[in-house]
Order: structure tokens, then sequence, then C-alpha cells
């Protein structure tokens, strides 16, 4: 179905041609002043230049010609050529029953679905998740939520680093601890053993130690650049090492992601791409696209429009190594040929974006994408401490994301004992974590992802103000009104939703109709602080709602269930809401 300024827009439209005037100025927007309207259309304004008339003589035209309609209770003009607006009750109630009885609450599924491409995640192997990593997992993945809602065909992508000097280094370090490995006897035929030599923590350790190691032994780096070229010209013992390396990493790194309630439907990496990388390279030469600059092979992506100096995308070194705009270009290739995208959306630090905008330009000008194959850069800006430096542990380390997690939990497990003290020990670590998660999750994508923002525990974690627990706090608020409502013998089928009674059940109503608008913008901008701003205005006018209405006293039983009704709408919406940001909310708190 339409969203609720379409409908208007559609009605408006048709009022200005029946004036005389071109349906194009008939736009309706929300109220900036709504102490005065509900909503507005300046179309007058922009027409009165075409029409050479005052606006307010246009406006006028329109007003009238909006007198005989069911979908406004008022349209006034206004100087300087404004139209004020407000609905009918009646409008607004059918609109809203017709909401809940469509699926996705009527929101428009695509006609013709996209296939979405979204890279997010990025971690090395062998390296444990740490807060650097959460925005990208936390951005990503509702970026794909959203696209699966608006009925896309979403695939996230984690693309691991797992192909480089790292793997070298481990395998150096392994070597010199375990020399006896048959992965390292030349002479050795047989099949090498199933389980790993390593545990993954004893993993983490290693490349740590051997990356320290190789920045003060000049001979230890050369013997693992070595390591790694053996690996990449396919030795079979450090073949064998390397799989044991992904199998070990990539169980952990499910594990966490899973903490955060992220998943991927590709686990590919830099790995997967280096076969695609020579004809790639053999084709651009074919084509004349790649030329020698100080023995380095390189594409040129300046166009004429640049204001600023663009730098040429380099491809192989001067010793032949390939670079990270190597990698990324092959996994386009990669990509093209295995799901054909519409789209692919690139969910990284913002200061890769020229980094990006090489390879996009290099992409588009060697015909890697298609011409119709949209490229996205959704660039997202650093989590910092209370002191505006990078996000750090109280020693000045690097946080890791299971200890972030295990904080925030924590946190949240003495907020819900201090408040509720007759809850059980189980089921407050258990709801914690659910909280815990909106908390992190929250706080994070209520941020328009290109800016920087301060991760505050203290305010994350607080059921007032805009905050993930205080939207869980509001839904559980309503699913205990509609038990009780249960409890005390009320039905919740069949509901239908009432004109609304005061202007706070208005003003619920109102905002509940924002949906449709709400989710299709969302997915334009691939913007998920839009949804967040959203539950939290929601939220709020809930609350207002409640506080202010004797719900479950009510002894007007028609007046009761058409509240009812409207809670069960609100719950629906939040928690549709909070599903596409990538958490849930408990039964309790």
């Amino acid at each position: 179905m339409k969203t609720l300024l379409e409908m208007l827009s559609d009605e408006v439209s048709r009022a200005f041609t029946a004036a005389g005037y071109d349906e194009k100025y008939g736009k309706v927007s929300i109220s900036n002043r709504p102490d005065l309207c509900e909503y507005q259309c300046n179309g007058a304004l922009s027409a009165a230049k075409e029409y050479k008339k005052a606006p307010i003589q246009i406006a006028n035209d329109v007003a009238g010609a909006l007198t005989d309609t069911a979908v406004f209770a008022e349209v006034t003009a206004v100087a300087p050529g404004f139209l004020n607006i407000r609905l009918t009750e009646k409008f607004l109630t059918d609109y809203l029953n017709d909401m809940r009885g469509a699926d996705a609450f009527g929101v428009e599924k695509a006609e013709e679905p996209m296939t979405i491409l979204v890279d997010y995640g990025g971690p090395n192997v062998a390296k444990p998740l740490h807060v650097g990593h959460l925005r990208s997992a936390i951005i990503g993945e509702s970026v794909k939520r959203i696209g699966r809602f608006m009925g896309h065909n979403m695939i996230g992508d984690i693309h691991l680093g797992d192909w480089g000097l790292q793997i070298g280094l481990i395998i150096t370090e392994l070597l010199a601890r375990r020399p006896e490995l048959p992965y390292f006897d030349e002479n050795f035929e047989g099949e090498y053993p199933s389980e790993a030599p390593f545990t993954i923590s004893e993993l983490e350790e290693i490349y740590p130690m051997a990356s320290a190691k190789s920045k003060e032994d000049a001979a230890y780096k050369e013997a693992a650049m070595q390591a790694t070229l053996r690996l990449q010209s396919g030795d079979r013992g450090y073949r064998a090492v390397w799989k044991h390396i992904m199998e070990v990493s990539v169980a952990d790194l499910k594990k966490n992601y899973a903490n955060l309630n992220v998943s991927f439907e590709l686990w590919k990496g830099e790995a997967d791409a280096q076969p695609y990388i020579p004809p790639m390279i053999e084709q651009m030469k074919k084509d004349g696209f790649v030329y020698e600059s100080e023995g380095a092979l390189v594409v040129d992506v300046k166009e004429d429009s640049d204001a600023k100096e663009m730098p040429p995308c380099m491809i192989l070194k001067s010793d032949g190594a390939s670079l990270y705009t190597t990698t990324d270009l092959a996994t386009l290739v990669q990509r093209e040929q295995d799901y054909h995208p519409d789209m692919i959306a690139y969910v990284v630090d913002k200061r890769q974006e020229m980094h990006f905008e090489q390879v996009f330009r290099c992409a588009r000008k060697t015909g890697i994408v298609r011409d119709e194959t949209a490229l996205k850069f959704i660039g997202f800006g650093t989590m910092n401490g209370k002191d505006g430096k990078p996000f750090k542990t109280r020693e000045g380390g690097v946080m890791r994301l299971e200890a972030l997690i295990a904080d925030i939990n924590e946190e949240m497990y003495n907020k819900m004992k201090e408040n509720r003290t007759e809850i059980s020990e189980e089921k407050a670590r258990e709801t914690s974590k659910i909280v815990g998660l909106a908390a992190i999750k929250y706080g994070d994508l209520s941020n328009q992802a290109t800016k920087d923002y301060v991760f505050d525990m203290d305010r994350f974690t607080s059921f007032e103000g805009d905050t993930g627990p205080y939207i869980l706090y509001t839904i559980v608020r309503i699913k205990s009104i509609l038990a009780k409502y249960t409890e005390l013998g009320g039905s919740l089928s069949s509901m239908t939703i009432r004109d609304a009674s005061n202007g706070l059940e208005k003003d619920l109503r109102m905002e509940l109709a924002k949906f449709n608008a709400v989710m299709a913008n969302a997915f334009e901008e691939l913007a998920p602080h839009k949804i967040c701003a959203y539950i939290y205005d929601l939220a709020n006018v809930f609350n207002r709602f409640y506080h202010e209405t004797k719900i479950i006293s009510e002894e007007n039983k028609e007046k009761q269930a058409g509240w009812i009704a409207l809670l069960i709408m609100t719950r629906d919406i939040l928690e549709t809401c909070i599903d596409v940001l990538g958490f849930k909310a408990p039964e309790r708190m």
C-alpha cells in the first residue's frame, strides 16, 4: 500500500489539476509547525513563477478544490502561499486498520527485487575481534536486514583478511616452536592431521609475538616473507597449516559474531580472490588500461571533473606484489561472475574513501563491473572514548569485542538487580544479555554512520533517554499491559483501531502511520539511524499517551478495545524495527 504521504500528495495533486495547475506541485510533507497543522503543501510557492500569480491566490484556488473530500478535515491557505492540512479521524483510522491487515504493515516490497551484496566485517584471521570491528558488523548487518525487509535478495560477505604476511608470520613462528610437525617435512607424503596443532587461544598468542619479532629481527621477517611466498605458491604443508588457521579462526569468529546477532551468507576472503588476479591483469593489459609508472603497474582513474588530485590506481607494485586494491578488484570480478549483483555496498571506515573511490573508478573503466551495477561506499566514523580518542581499555590497550560485550552485560545485570531484587540470577543474566546487546547496537546505530561518536556506557545502558534499554522498556511495558488485559478476561483477537478520543491518542496514531515511509527512506539512503530516530519518537509518543490514559481501568469497553488495538500495533511496529536493527526485546525487564 502507498505511504500516507503518497496518498495525501495524490489527493492534493488532483486538486491542483482541478484548479488548473500542474499536479507536480501537489507534494505534501509533514508540518514543520505541528502547532498549526499536521501536514503542509508548499507547491503554490513554486507554481507562482510559472503561472505568474500570487502564491496565496494559487493556494486559495487549491484549497477551494479540496472542500469536498473524505481525507481532509481542514485545508487552509496561509500567506504567503502555504496549505495547512488536517486529516479526518475516519481517514486516519481506516489507514491504520489497513496497515494492520496488510503484510509488513503495508510496506511496498520491491516489484523487481535486486541482488545486493553487502561487504562488512573484514576481520583478519588469527586475530581476536576488537572494538574496531564493531561498527562495520553492526551497521552492515542492519543494512542487510533493512534491504531484506524491503524484499531484496541480500547477501552478506565477511571478506576475511586471510592471505598475506600475517599467515607467513604464524607459519614461521609455528616452525620455530614445533619443527617436528609433518607440515614442515618436505619428504612427508601421508595425510596431514585433521586436528589443528593449536587452539584459538594459542593462535591469538602466536601472531602478535611473531609480528613483534619481525619488527626487531630482519632475518625473521625475511623468513616470514619466504613462508608467505611458499604458501601462495601452493606448498602442500603450508597450505595445510593455512587450512587449520582458517578452520580454528572462522569457528571462533562465528561464535563472537553470533554474540552480536550478526551472521554472514558468505565467508570469503582475500584468498578466494587470488585465482582471479592473473587473468584480470592480463585482460587489463590486453585492453590497454594499464601502464608502468616507476616500475609499478597502474591504471589512470582521474576524471576531468575532479576538483583535487586523484592518484592512479596501483595494480601491482614494482616487485610484482599485489595490493589491497588488486584483491578488491579481483573480488569484484568474482562477485560479478558468481552473483551478478545489482548493487555492492561496502561498510568500511570512512578513512578508506579514497581507496574505494579508486577501486570503483578502476572497476568501471576496465569493465570489471557492469554499468548498471551500483557501487556504494558506506563509510563510518570512529567509536571514541569519553576523552574523544579511539575507544581503549582502561590500561590504554585495544579492547577485545568479547570484553566490551561482557562489560555491557555486567552493567545491565547490576542495574536490573538494583531495580528488581526479586528476579532470579538466571533470568537476570539472560535478560541482561538481551538488553546489553540492544544498548550496544542502538548506541551505535542511532548515530549517523559517517559521524564519530562517544561510547558512553553509563548513557547507553540507561533506561531513560535515547537508548536501546529505553526502547526495550517501552516494548515490555506494552507487553505487560496486554498481559494484564488478557488476565482480566480480554481478548487480543479481532481488534480494531477506533477514532481518537484525545490529542495524545491522535499523536500516537500519526506516528504509527509514518512507519512505511520511514522504512522506505532508510533503505533508499542505507541509513539505519533513520529507524532509530523513528522508534525513539514513537516510544516517546506512546509513553506520553500511556501516562495520561487509564487503559486497564477504562469502563467503556469499546474505547478500551480500540486502545488495545493501538497498543498491539505499536508493539508490533517497534519489534519489527528493532529486528531490522539486529536486536530483540525480552518478555520482562
